[in-house]
């Protein structure tokens, strides 16, 4: 929102731009190294004003107020033809003088009349002049009626005209330009008004409706610069005026209102500034690639649990959260003044605190959240009571924002407040958007100050999409989401066993706890425990809910951490969850949150392998604790009970039953115990009726559901060294990311291989049978050829990876009772990785057995059961010491290569 612009101070003016010297030398020097050597100390002068901290609405205007000089300076000097029936105006964010230091110098060469071959040659040079002196001019040449006509259409150019600003204009032609596009003419402020919402509301999509991206824009996302722009254009276009006062004598904002707008889009404006220095053109974008570096420049440093990235974005952050508060408030008064200003007034009275204006809730009078605190929390709750309800009038709103410095401690204490906020988290709808606004007007980081700390917090890294608290929230919308009827197929278990949860409020809780203990330093989950219990505790709840509550906030990452980095075929490892599940009720409530928390952190997250990951650790622990770990079958038993299953399977597809034996038994028990019986049953029919010579491939899809699913690759083929490094060069070679490995090798030396691959984009392969035919047949060209490991597939590290290297990690241990090594390996991710690490496996002479891929954000967490080339484990602690300094040694180097390449573009 804009003020009337400030003088500049004289002595800022003559720093920048002496008009009489500059005229003067234009007469004895050649003018365009004159044009740039002035434009370039000027620029510098400003930007050294910018590092000695000159008050950042100073240093924005007087960058407009000295290219105005420019344009002035080249306008005037050229011939023109009657000058009194052409002007210069500078339009959008030129005419509302907000110049940063790559903006677009947006300008207007107005006519009076459509001669434009008067001024043609005139016109062409001074364009001309500013493109040679190197300003960034967008220019249109229209006559008055033109650009009546085309603002009458457009709402880009109406508005662009309306902050129109004279630089040369002799015989106010502006003046006449803005009578022509008056309300009275065209856009009546109503109309206007609504094409607004509109277009923010598109805007606002385009940014995934979220102030809290990773990466915003300082400019477009919102709560950002544009916002707070279309406050001022609503109000020019209704009132006539942008001033502050009078908006303020017109209660459409207060004075306190007024000043945070300031001091916000201070703030934002001096983002903008040293984005536009740091990166030498008109970038609006908080790249990763700039975080760190404005984090230092604004003198943020790192403090245990917090980088100083982080603090920088969370400043950012709770700037933007406050733009967006304050612009729903104005939006709001402007939607009730000006939109549904002609409507009837309707009131239904709720009870004596509340009722409903036209669909809104407000107070009934002006002292309730005063004489009845606990107002605060009811009238939220009231909200998720009647579905007609919209939302908060505006006056409502400015109550609650003026009163919720009392949420503080005695409230909190109120027994009455604790019922409320429970009744809250007991909503039969609403919820999540109710909770969202208690968030932005300031009201639940207070009633939860634990919350409070981490409004905005944002985690450097690709893994979490979003600040802490907006994924916390998230959350919650996805746990109430499982109950539609539309996500029974995208979330089959979570739909199922949704139903059976009898207070959803205490999952709720847990949701809101489980990374509340996130930038203190320390484990989060037990940190989140311990405020989860005193929350327990000061609303009342039993002790069995309470006990429930703390151990989902205090396990909430183990379902997670099982699934995608432990092996689900060993039964030990089921066993061993299953026991610190302890029963079906633990297991149900941390199955939904752990699914809603891997979809609210990053939407790329959830896919096919992960659902199914997820959906197999539960089933399989449901299992364990519906027998009861001690009567669960032993070994010989399972066995028996996979082959009788895999042949039930079999029994139509016509194969001879000995010839089905004859083939099982060259495979050990590790082979049935690492497989179910769908794939078993695929692989063994894929192999009695392979009748060629070349290695037997095959695809399918890990779940019907391909929008969802993984897809399986099948290779079987007889084994050689290094069959596993041409393999998974082979597949990286075709673009395919592979999720997991399973390497058997058979009594008469075949491999059967089973490697879960996605493209890409997180997608499965599909029925898409030319790419089926493109994978077959180049698997068995490549493992025809005996030694043979494809060339490196030559692909462009994504720019987000290359901000997050980190020293690598790699352990190697030997488990009891396993004839193999496990090598660990923890990493920033980077496309081929793997086969660059599989590659050096073989000179390393080192086989896999196994292998195990967990990707989360940029980090790469993958596990390999290997052995040396005569199937021995590792043993040797030099030679172990000699494994992980290799790897470490080509890691490094590929992260070096990667940062290397992205300073070079």
């Amino acid at each position: 929102m804009n003020h009337a612009s400030p003088q500049i101070p004289d002595h800022f003016k003559s720093k920048l731009f002496d008009k009489t010297s500059f005229v003067t030398a234009l007469t004895t020097q050649p003018s365009i190294p004159l044009y740039k050597d002035t434009i370039s100390s000027g620029r510098e002068t400003l930007n050294q004003w910018f590092k000695e901290e000159v008050n950042i609405d100073q240093l924005v205007y007087s960058h407009t107020w000295f290219i105005d000089q420019i344009l002035i300076a080249a306008w005037e000097q050229l011939p023109w033809k009657d000058s009194e029936h052409i002007s210069l105006l500078a339009v959008g964010g030129y005419g509302r003088g907000e110049l940063h230091p790559g903006s677009d110098i947006d300008i207007l060469i107005l006519l009076e009349s459509d001669a434009y071959q008067l001024h043609q040659s005139e016109i062409e040079a001074f364009l001309t002049t500013l493109w040679d002196i190197g300003l960034k001019v967008g220019s249109s040449v229209r006559s008055i009626k033109e650009c009546s006509e085309q603002a009458r259409d457009d709402l880009t150019i109406i508005t662009n005209l309306m902050e129109a600003r004279p630089l040369s204009d002799p015989e106010n032609l502006n003046k006449q330009l803005q009578i022509k596009i008056d309300v009275s003419h065209m856009w009546p402020s109503k109309t206007y008004l609504q094409a607004k919402f509109a277009e923010q509301k598109f805007r606002h999509k385009k940014y995934a409706d979220t102030e809290y991206s990773l990466e915003p824009n300082v400019k477009g996302s919102p709560g950002g610069i544009r916002d707070l722009h279309m406050l001022g254009w609503a109000a020019r276009r209704h009132f006539g005026t942008q001033d502050p006062i009078k908006l303020m004598a017109l209660n459409f904002l207060t004075e306190a209102e007024y000043e945070q707008l300031i001091r916000c889009r201070a703030f934002l404006w001096k983002v903008r500034w040293a984005l536009h220095t740091l990166t030498g053109r008109g970038e609006d974008r908080l790249l990763f690639d700039h975080q760190r570096s404005l984090a230092e420049q604004f003198g943020y440093q790192d403090h245990p649990g917090s980088l100083a990235v982080e603090q920088f974005m969370q400043s950012y952050f709770r700037t933007v959260l406050i733009v967006a508060q304050l612009k729903d408030l104005i939006l709001q008064n402007f939607d009730d003044k000006i939109l549904n200003a002609d409507k009837p007034q309707t009131i239904v009275p709720i009870n004596e605190r509340f009722q409903i204006h036209n669909q809104y809730i407000e107070a009934t009078n002006d002292q309730i959240f005063t004489e009845y605190p606990p107002a605060i929390l009811e009238m939220f709750v009231l909200m998720t009571r009647n579905p007609e309800i919209l939302g908060p009038r505006a006056e409502t709103i400015r109550l609650l924002r003026d009163i919720r410095h009392t949420v503080d401690n005695q409230f909190r204490k109120d027994p009455r407040c604790a019922k409320l906020f429970l009744q809250l988290l007991q909503a039969p709808y609403g919820l999540t958007i109710s909770l969202r606004r208690m968030a932005r007007y300031g009201i639940l980081g207070r009633y939860l100050p634990e919350f409070g700390r981490i409004i905005g917090q944002m985690q450097f890294d690709l893994f979490h999409s979003y600040t802490v608290d907006a994924h916390t929230l998230l959350l919650i919308k996805h746990l109430r989401s499982f109950r539609y009827e539309e996500n029974k197929q995208r979330y089959p278990i979570a739909s199922s066993i949704i139903h059976d949860i009898k207070k959803p409020e205490l999952l709720y809780v847990a949701g809101l706890y489980h990374d509340i203990g996130k930038g203190r330093g320390g484990d989060h989950s037990q940190l989140g425990a311990v405020d989860a219990a005193v929350f327990c505790r000061r609303h009342g709840l039993r002790r069995v809910d309470t006990k429930l509550i703390v151990w989902l906030v205090r396990e909430h990452l183990t379902l997670s951490i099982t699934a995608q980095k432990k092996d689900l075929s060993d039964l030990e490892v089921i066993q061993d969850f299953a026991r610190k599940v302890g029963n079906l009720n633990n297991l149900n409530h941390l199955y939904l949150l752990t699914v809603a928390d891997i979809n609210a952190t990053n939407p790329e997250l959830w896919n096919g392998w992960r659902s199914s990951l997820l959906q197999q650790l539960y089933s399989q622990t449901r299992q364990v604790l519906e027998y009861g770990i001690e009567n669960m079958p032993d070994s010989d038993e399972r066995l028996q009970d996979i082959q009788q299953e895999t042949l039930e399977l079999l029994d139509d597809t016509g194969l001879d039953l000995k010839m089905i034996h004859s083939l099982w038994d060259t495979l050990d028990d590790d082979y049935f115990s690492r497989h179910d019986p769908h794939e078993i049953a695929w692989h063994t029919r894929g192999i009695l009726e392979h009748t060629g010579q070349e290695p037997l491939i095959l695809t399918r899809e890990t779940d019907t559901d391909t929008e969802h699913s993984g897809s399986q690759i099948f290779v079987y083929t007889p084994d050689r060294l290094n069959l596993f490094a041409a393999t998974v060069a082979g597949l990286d070679y075709l673009h395919l990311s592979i999720q997991d490995a399973r390497i058997i090798t058979s009594t008469d030396q075949f491999s059967l291989d089973t490697y879960t691959v996605l493209e890409e984009d997180g997608s499965a392969i599909g029925d898409h049978e030319s790419r089926i035919l493109q994978i077959h047949q180049y698997l068995q060209q490549i493992l025809s050829v005996p030694n043979q490991i494809p060339v490196a597939a030559q692909r462009r590290t994504p720019r987000q990876l290359r901000h997050f290297a980190k020293e690598p990690l790699i352990t190697i241990s030997n488990l009891p009772g396993i004839k193999k090594t496990l090598l660990e390996i923890k990493a920033t991710d980077r496309p081929g990785l793997l086969a660059t690490v599989v590659r050096k496996f073989v000179d390393l002479e080192l086989q896999v057995h196994n292998a195990k891929v967990a990707t989360f954000g940029e980090k790469l967490e993958d596990s390999f059961f290997i052995t040396d080339k005569n199937n021995q484990p590792i043993s040797d602690p030099d030679v172990a010491e000699e494994i992980c300094d290799t790897l470490k040694e080509i890691l490094q180097q590929a992260s070096e290569q990667d940062v290397i390449r992205f300073q070079k573009s």
